[in-house]
């Protein structure tokens, strides 16, 4: 092979290789928990770059360990992350930003191993990982092969992935400390409108500067003044539960969920176009059909009315038009696609329980 030729071969396994690296970097960008995160993040560099060994560790006492300690931990995260003190951790990395290549000498960064784990490798990939400039941990992959890691080979993209990383830190870090420090709705249990703002627009954001699509549905429950003066406030306030437990069911883990005023809810979807958004409230509304609200002696049929928009959407240009826009299609979508039922509820009597005659048939908050 000339050298012409050698080159162009180099070319085209860099670009093999920077594909994988995206499919990496485009499946944890959206992530917003430590759990998630990092199985999705160590399987995806396993089974993409056939690595067997790929695990994180994070220094003792820095922002993202602390949070990651006072959530718990799951078995995923014990058996991918170890945690160390940082003269430890600085006496191998120090406070370079550039990865490491290690294939001899490797007894020392044993330390860097997930406790009670046995690694049996011949060469060590070590990536630091910042947040806010600081150095926090190293994103690590090993492999039996001497020459996998050698020394004097080209890091940049491995340098690339351990950026990205450190930005979908930092975003999961702020979502677990927003998660941990604010209130929620003490009836459903869910986000109160408090946070909801400053959610949607760090998601709006890191929608544009990806260019993925991001949905925004803001909910109406329908007809509820009628329900607590038909049935007793007790019976509309199960019906709220009931609603947001169906929600929870329903919606992704990455998907924000919250309560936005009395009657009204509101769900964030990251990385979700304006037809995956409709084909989850879809979801929604067949579960609450199938599923009415059980309370006291009334089975209470569960209806909604719902915006939905879209990031993709060219008119929305700032988060706040995400909010407006929603609420302005609240007349035009509703669950039940008909006028209010004439009976709200039926009890389990099995005796049938009307409106008052006096009641307005039309829509009512």
């Amino acid at each position: 092979m000339n050298e012409i030729d050698a080159i162009i071969h180099r070319l085209q396994e860099n670009e093999k290789v920077s594909k994988k690296f995206q499919i990496v970097e485009t499946k944890i960008l959206t992530i917003l928990n430590f759990k998630d995160l990092f199985e999705v993040l160590l399987t995806e560099i396993r089974n993409e770059f056939q690595i067997p060994y790929v695990w994180i560790t994070m220094i003792r006492n820095s922002e993202v360990s602390s949070l990651i300690e006072s959530i718990g931990k799951s078995d995923i995260l014990k058996e991918n992350i170890n945690i160390i003190g940082k003269t430890s951790f600085m006496e191998l990395v120090g406070e370079q930003k550039s990865p490491t290549l290690i294939n001899t000498n490797l007894k020392p960064y044993f330390k860097l191993l997930p406790r009670n784990k046995k690694f049996f490798f011949k060469s060590i990939a070590v990536a630091p990982i910042t947040i806010d400039g600081q150095v926090i941990g190293s994103l690590n992959q090993a492999d039996s092969s001497v020459s996998r890691f050698q020394p004097g080979i080209d890091t940049s993209l491995l340098e690339q992935l351990a950026i990205k990383v450190s930005l979908c830190l930092s975003n999961v870090t702020a979502h677990e400390k927003l998660r941990l420090l604010t209130c929620n709705d003490p009836l459903t249990g869910l986000l109160d409108y408090s946070v909801t703002e400053k959610i949607l627009k760090r998601e709006f954001f890191r929608s544009k500067r990806y260019s993925t699509p991001l949905s925004f549905v803001y909910i109406d429950i329908d007809y509820l003044k009628k329900i607590n003066e038909t049935y007793g406030r007790d019976c509309g306030d199960d019906l709220l539960i009931h609603f947001s437990d169906v929600m929870r069911k329903i919606c992704r883990q990455s998907d924000i969920i919250s309560r936005f005023g009395d009657d009204e809810f509101t769900i964030i979807m990251p990385q979700t176009d304006l037809k995956n958004a409709y084909i989850l409230i879809d979801r929604i509304v067949a579960q609450l059909k199938t599923n009415p609200c059980s309370s006291r002696e009334f089975d209470i049929p569960v209806t909604f009315s719902y915006g939905i928009i879209s990031s993709e959407d060219e008119a929305i240009d700032r988060w706040s038009l995400l909010v407006s826009k929603a609420k302005d299609l609240l007349s035009i979508n509703r669950s039940d696609r008909k006028d209010p039922p004439k009976e709200m509820g039926k009890s389990r009597n099995p005796k049938i329980i009307k409106l008052p005659a006096s009641a307005n048939p039309s829509r009512d908050n």
